[in-house]
């Protein structure tokens, strides 16, 4: 199968990059490389460098590959950022969403597989683990931007036939994550523990985050590409805290350190997400422990220092 990758060169898009290839599937990344590497790239797919706003570009990638499907991760992540400049974040998330749409209307492409997120989809919800059907409300730009993302996708699958499986991500960790924006504790604090510099917990540290291994998010974009359409939450179920991750690295390094820095807005205070849907459709769960994958992640960038 021929599919192309929108963000192949960022933090998740090269794992599940990385997956198709290793199952035989030829992979086309398209990536400005505003916040992926080259050097993720998987060396077997083939790169395009550009930016999903440059439709004409865009389309000419499609005319060229004329692939079977997309799987869309090019995508405005950071939260604080979305709060600073919400009309840039649309412009990625919004309006990039709806030229890939509109490109695989034309050439007739039939399924879409859409990086949303859920650790900021639903707000501060008052159940837990929340699952899909639950009210979505979510707290900054970038969770109002990836909901309008979904809502067009609807729209294309239900006027034009393009099936979906849209995937609302918890909070996703592992080796390649950038270290040195906002977005990705683990790799954050993986990396200032390296640096010798005090791990940064903003707010009271009591806030829970579902964290999810990159090699298990990876298996479900392997799935996708066959199973049933919908909305799916990928998470583990669990809530860990930052104070208790910080924990669980004090006990792999010793050394580190913490700080307390003021509540950053737009964050929510508890998440955890239901995975009850996507294991009845696949069968899929989690196979890594927070332990196990904070572990491995801690282990990358100490070798890629």
């Amino acid at each position: 199968m021929k599919i192309i990758v929108t963000g192949g060169a960022g933090f998740i898009g090269s794992h599940v990059t990385d997956i198709y290839i290793e199952n035989g599937h030829e992979v086309y990344v398209i990536d400005d490389l505003s916040n992926g590497k080259e050097e993720n790239i998987n060396k077997q797919a083939v790169f395009f460098k550009e930016d999903i706003r440059n439709y004409k570009e865009i389309k000419r990638i499609f005319d060229k590959v004329e692939p079977d499907l997309v799987n869309h991760h090019a995508a405005q992540i950071m939260i604080t950022k979305s709060v600073e400049d919400p009309g840039y974040d649309a412009e990625i998330n919004i309006l990039g969403t709806i030229n890939l749409l509109k490109i695989c209307k034309e050439k007739s492409i039939k399924r879409f597989i859409f990086a949303s997120t859920g650790g900021a989809m639903y707000g501060n919800p008052a159940r837990l683990p929340v699952s899909e059907d639950y009210p979505v409300s979510p707290l900054s730009p970038y969770g109002i931007s990836k909901l309008s993302a979904e809502k067009y996708i609807d729209f294309f699958e239900k006027e034009f036939g393009i099936d979906s499986v849209i995937l609302r991500y918890a909070n996703v960790y592992g080796p390649r994550q950038d270290p040195y924006g906002e977005a990705g504790v683990v790799a954050i604090f993986s990396k200032r523990i390296i640096e010798n510099k005090p791990c940064i917990i903003y707010g009271d540290g009591n806030q829970t985050r579902d964290f999810v291994y990159v090699k298990d998010v990876a298996k479900v974009n392997l799935l996708a590409l066959k199973m049933e359409k919908g909305i799916y939450n990928v998470g583990t179920e669990k809530e860990t805290s930052v104070n208790r991750l910080f924990e669980i690295f004090k006990g792999i390094a010793p050394e580190a350190e913490k700080e307390y820095a003021p509540k950053r807005p737009g964050e929510v205070e508890r998440i955890s997400l239901s995975v009850k849907r996507i294991n009845k459709k696949t069968g899929w769960v989690p196979e890594y422990s927070i332990e196990k994958g904070v572990k491995e992640t801690f282990e990358f960038f100490k070798g890629n220092g």
